[in-house]
């Protein structure tokens, strides 16, 4: 088999992407706009004249020279329970000529899954502390295979401390949503969960959808949560960005959801979705009012509607591989884990240097900016 490696358009991207049935939004052509600061570029894969894979490449510039890290978040889009080698290398080739020094992807297969009620023993286990010790309910023997692969043909899996690297989290925590109905979905959820939806109908929470030009409230509470949980802040034009680029590709790629209390503003997110795969990628809160649990009301609304949209995964995003219960961040899973979903392993993110003491120079002056 040869394969070749080519630009593709953006509507050829999307054609193929659909065809799948889904793609992390990351690798989608919108998210290369959101990026502005990266360059980028929809590859595609060809067997012939029949396309078998796409991807978004974001080339990140070393300073003062052209030459680039080339960047796949989540991607690329190919089958990888087979061969890869002929796709990879392809790839390599063709991102060498765009003067790239070095590869970094993130292949989007689950290597193993545990699910709520193993979840909940590791927790309350005084002996575990790591995720990557419990013994998982689900593994992809193949899938791990392909790491053994990717070393063979020169990849390097990146460290990820707590189980994030510098890109995208290597375990991330989703609801599967595949045959059930709202029924279902709640009854998986912890009584806690259940009676904070609950409480929040009953205290009067509205959860409405908002455009974009609400952007700027939900950017004042967003604000307030990152001055309150001490991470910095996205500036509005980021969202705002984000919004024009991925409601232009898909009217209903992205969508902003507001809950009010009384007409307050308590609570606002944001909802991403590709096909069969829907995100919770952004949420604030405010500090007041939390009693009646804006938050809760708001999550199940975008559980709701993803639902209703024919999405076969609610995703919740990274969590750390901690389950120690003396480790601040494992109220982050504690919390995830009332939804009643699965916590899944990726493979990581994988490097592949194309010149070597540029690819060492970058990811040394990578880890003194921190």
């Amino acid at each position: 088999m040869t394969i070749r490696v080519r630009p593709i358009s953006s509507e050829d991207h999307l054609t193929f992407i659909a065809s799948r049935g889904t793609a992390s939004f990351l690798q989608t052509p919108a998210w290369a706009a959101v990026k502005s600061e990266w360059r980028g570029e929809s590859l595609g894969w060809f067997d012939g004249d029949e396309m078998v894979g796409a991807g978004l490449v974001l080339y990140r510039q070393v300073p003062k020279l052209k030459r680039y890290l080339a960047y796949l978040p989540e991607g690329p889009v190919l089958d990888w329970s087979g061969d890869v080698a002929p796709a990879l290398e392809a790839m390599r080739d063709h991102l060498r000529t765009q003067g790239a020094f070095g590869i970094r992807m993130g292949p989007p297969v689950v290597t193993r899954r545990w699910e709520a009620a193993t979840l909940k023993a590791a927790l309350a286990d005084v002996v575990l502390t790591r995720l990557g010790d419990v013994p998982a309910d689900h593994r992809d023997e193949s899938a791990i295979a392909l790491a053994g692969s990717l070393r063979s043909l020169g990849w390097k899996e990146q460290s990820a401390e707590g189980g994030f690297t510098a890109g995208q989290p290597k375990y991330n925590f989703q609801i599967p949503l595949a045959g059930r109905t709202e029924e279902d979905v709640l009854a998986g959820m912890n009584q806690q969960w259940r009676r904070n939806i609950r409480k929040a109908a009953k205290q009067g929470v509205e959860v409405t959808e908002g455009g974009r030009d609400d952007l700027v409230d939900f950017h004042r509470v967003y604000v307030e949560t990152a001055e309150r949980d001490h991470f910095t802040p996205r500036p509005l034009s980021y969202f705002q960005t984000m919004w024009d680029a991925m409601t232009a590709e898909d009217p209903q790629r992205l969508r902003l959801y507001l809950g009010r209390h009384e007409g307050d503003l308590v609570a606002a997110t944001t909802l991403v979705q590709v096909g069969t795969h829907a995100w919770y990628s952004y949420g604030a809160s405010t500090t007041a009012k939390r009693e009646v649990r804006g938050s809760n009301a708001v999550q199940w609304q975008m559980i709701r509607d993803s639902l209703a949209a024919g999405a076969e995964v609610y995703d919740l995003r990274g969590i750390t591989d901690t389950i120690d219960s003396d480790d601040p961040h494992v109220g982050l899973l504690q919390f995830k884990v009332g939804t009643g979903g699965e916590a899944v392993e990726y493979l990581g993110e994988w490097d592949l240097p194309i010149n070597r003491p540029l690819y060492t120079a970058f990811t040394a002056y990578m880890k003194r900016r921190g």
